[in-house]
């Protein structure tokens, strides 16, 4: 896979013996070049001015974090923390690893300055080895970075070398930093445990409503999800013949996913058969049998770093028996109740509310009553509460929906979550702005009900066990509704029948 350097490596910056040296020196072309600004470049500029306006008069350090082991001397691919991506717009493999972002106060807001590695010195200067040395971070090994220059005019803010970052945070001055990212910051800055806390908050919360350029973004890595689900469906047939068929399904997805952006936003799913009941099935060592459902969940990252994240559940065999369809007819309803419930001003909870009340009344209707009580046994009533004012269709007002513990066991977990940076985006947000908040034009969500009835459950018919089945969809919040990101792909299921059989 990759040859060792006979005399080792020299991660340490160590000196080079002469003998190692001297074949590298000299004769290197000035390769020196200008760069444009990155597209979003001045949408991150913009976000660090709230920040700064947020913070006055404190320090503000947001490390890119670092390289992560996986074995030996061998690294996982670099991601930057998703709060320094959002502050920079860094792209793809530009990302440098080690990098640290640094607001400085000032009388009039911050100074913002970009702790980096520089491209490998080739002028026999104290690291004028490392290009040809260093494993880790020598250009010979890992590739071409930029020159603080070129960082400067792509990112559009003032670069530094790393070894400049201890000085810098170096004073008396009040500092809030994203810990747990950087071994020297968090050895340089003293913790303050609830200053943090709220920077990540802050954070977390500025992601929220996604900007113009934020949301093109959006519409590539799911453009890009949509092409690989018509990859899979088209290499279905192959799978099939594959003693490891779900292996088959998800290199398919993660070729597209590395042919048209940075790569995958999170491991893919290839559940075939009972495995579609394991809501994170990431083994994907199985078969895909005939009659058997593949259940698909995967997002492609885009070089930006946004992701989508769409779920769909195929026939392998390209049509869904009579159990299989009257379980996916059910999530497909629920999903739809879902969507009509998107809308600015709604409350965040609705489309799950909405969701939920259809699967629970269908639940009902096929007899799947959990320790013997309805859905409407927990007193909540059958029907849109008239004092809330709410639009009366499914999922509106306070007492409209049954209570979602008592369907747990066939539905497991909610029925959706904000998508972007982070596939399940803005975690670190407050209740109050996120999951008990409403929706605002610029929101970006997935809707994604599912039903999963364990292959070994005894309180569901015999017909039902092992059959697993979610539908995922990626929308953005308008100024009068929602629109569908990933409306490239069927959702029915007579649609999707007649999807595979064109393929």
């Amino acid at each position: 896979m990759a040859h060792r350097d006979r005399h080792g490596p020299h991660d340490d910056g160590g000196e080079v013996p002469a003998a190692v040296a001297d074949p590298f020196r000299g004769g290197w072309a000035d390769t020196r070049t200008r760069l444009p600004p990155l597209s979003g470049a001045a949408c991150a500029a913009k976000r660090r001015s709230a920040l700064s306006e947020r913070f006055p008069g404190e320090r503000i350090v947001v490390p890119s974090g670092g390289p992560k082991v996986r074995s030996n001397d061998f690294d996982y691919a670099f991601r930057p923390h998703s709060a320094f991506v959002h502050l920079t717009a860094e792209q793809g493999t530009r990302a440098v690893p080690d990098s640290v972002l640094v607001l400085e106060p000032t009388g009039s807001g911050h100074s913002a300055t970009l702790f980096t590695r520089p491209r490998s010195p080739r002028d026999g200067g104290p690291n004028g080895a490392e290009f040809h040395s260093d494993r880790r971070h020598g250009e010979f090994w890992t590739g071409r970075r930029r020159t603080l220059a070129e960082t400067e005019q792509a990112l559009g803010v003032e670069a530094a070398a790393r070894h400049g970052l201890e000085r810098a945070l170096t004073g008396d001055v009040p500092t809030r930093v994203v810990r747990g990212e950087d071994p020297l910051v968090d050895a340089l800055v003293p913790p303050s445990p609830g200053a943090e806390a709220e920077l990540l908050t802050f954070l977390a919360e500025s992601r929220l409503v996604k900007d113009e350029w934020e949301i093109d973004q959006l519409r590539a890595a799911v453009g890009a999800t949509v092409a690989g689900f018509h990859d899979v469906a088209g290499e279905l047939p192959h799978a099939m013949s594959l003693a490891r068929g779900e292996r088959w399904i998800e290199g398919t997805f993660n070729r597209r996913a590395r042919l048209e952006g940075h790569g995958l936003g999170f491991e893919t799913i290839a559940a075939a058969g009972a495995h579609a009941c394991v809501l994170h099935w990431m083994r994907n060592d199985g078969p895909v049998r005939e009659g058997d459902l593949l259940l698909l969940d995967a997002g492609v990252e885009a070089d930006s770093f946004y992701t989508g994240d769409v779920t769909r559940t195929l026939p392998a065999g390209g049509r869904f028996t009579d159990v299989q369809r009257r379980v996916h007819d059910l999530v497909f309803a629920a999903q739809s109740a879902g969507i009509a419930a998107l809308r600015p001003g709604a409350r965040y909870g609705d489309f799950h509310a909405a969701a939920m009340r259809v699967i629970a009344e269908g639940l009902d209707s096929w007899g799947l009553r959990p320790a013997g009580r309805t859905a409407w046994d927990s007193g909540l009533g059958p029907g849109p509460d008239p004092a809330s004012g709410a639009d009366s269709g499914p999922g509106s007002g306070s007492g409209s929906f049954p209570d979602p513990d008592l369907y747990r066991r066939y539905t497991v977990c909610g029925s959706g979550h904000m998508l972007g940076l982070d596939c399940h985006d803005c975690a670190g947000a407050r209740g109050g702005t996120y999951t008990d908040g409403v929706l605002e034009a610029g929101h970006v969500l997935t809707v994604e009900p599912g039903l999963y009835f364990q292959p070994d459950d005894l309180t569901v018919p015999e017909e039902l066990r092992g059959i697993g089945v979610r539908i995922e969809d990626d929308f953005v919040i308008t100024a009068d509704g929602a629109l569908c990101l990933s409306a490239g792909l069927p959702r029915g299921a007579d649609e999707t029948e007649a999807w595979m059989a064109s393929l």
